[in-house]
This record gives C-alpha cells, structure tokens and sequence, in this order.
C-alpha cells in the first residue's frame, strides 16, 4: 500500500500552518514569560517551577520541529470529488450486519481521529472504501469474521 503519511488535503495544510505560527508566537511568549516569572522564585538548582517551564519550552520546540518537519514533507492533495470514494473524501456507510450508520472522512495518519470520524486513509477500512462508489459494499477484513459496509453518501 502506499505510504500516506505525508499527505493532507490543502485545508489540512492551512490548518498545520495556523497552529505552528500560534506555537512560534503566542505560545513561545508565554513560555519564556512563565521562565521569567519562575527565575524570579530563587535558587535556580532548587526550583521546581523554573524546571517545570524548561521542559514545557523543551516540549513546545520538540512539537514546532515536528510540526515544521511535515509542512516540509507535505504533499497536497486534490480532494477527489465526485462519487468516488478517495482521500480527503468524507463517506457514510451502513454496517449490513447491524444496520448502524457511520460517516468518515479519510485523513492522513497524524490528522486521524476516531472521535470526530477522521479515519487514517492506511486503515483497514478506508483502504476497504476506497475507489467505491455510492452502492457499493466494502468487505473490512476483522478479527471476528468479515465486516461489510455499504455506501451510502459521497462528498
């Protein structure tokens, strides 16, 4: 299968610049504030809250050199409309088994949430769905047997 993992949808890119600028600003500012604030507590050795605010600054670099590394990475992607079911697609299905109805959109890995209905395009079942067609049954392999899932609606 194809790797996917640098792939998201023009909106997703948007989405990835808006949040590292308000990690590079706002974000970066208030942490060196909170180290300000804690330098102010005393002795540097014996001060928690200075060494809480270290590593928060650590982390939040750690999480601008990752969030930088897959704007570098990413590959843009033309949703593709239609009736087709691909990446950047959102498709509900129905469960033939129990009848239960689930709308998805297909993500890259790290834009994936089950929660909000964001299914990784490398997932058993979005490989399942793509390139179906309104009508059509997915079969999703599962370990209690097969699963099958019926499109219902593409956009």
């Amino acid at each position: 299968m194809e790797n996917l993992d640098n792939q998201m949808t023009a909106a997703d890119l948007e989405a990835l610049r808006a949040s590292l600028a308000e990690l590079e600003g706002p974000a970066r500012a208030a942490i060196a504030e909170e180290i300000k604030t804690a330098r102010g507590f005393g002795d540097l050795k014996e001060n928690a809250e200075y060494h809480e605010a270290k590593n928060a600054q650590a982390r939040l670099e750690t999480k601008i050199i990752q969030m930088r590394h897959r704007l570098m990475d990413a590959r843009v992607v033309e949703v593709a409309g239609g009736d087709v079911v691909g990446f950047g697609s959102t498709v509900e299905v129905e469960d033939e088994a129990t009848g239960k109805r689930v709308t998805y959109t297909l993500v890259a890995v790290h834009e994936a949430s089950a929660a909000d209905g964001r299914l990784s395009a490398e997932s058993p079942v979005a490989a399942a769905l793509t390139g179906l067609r309104v009508g059509e049954t997915a079969v999703v392999p599962a370990p209690r047997g097969e699963r099958k899932l019926k499109v219902l609606a593409v956009n």
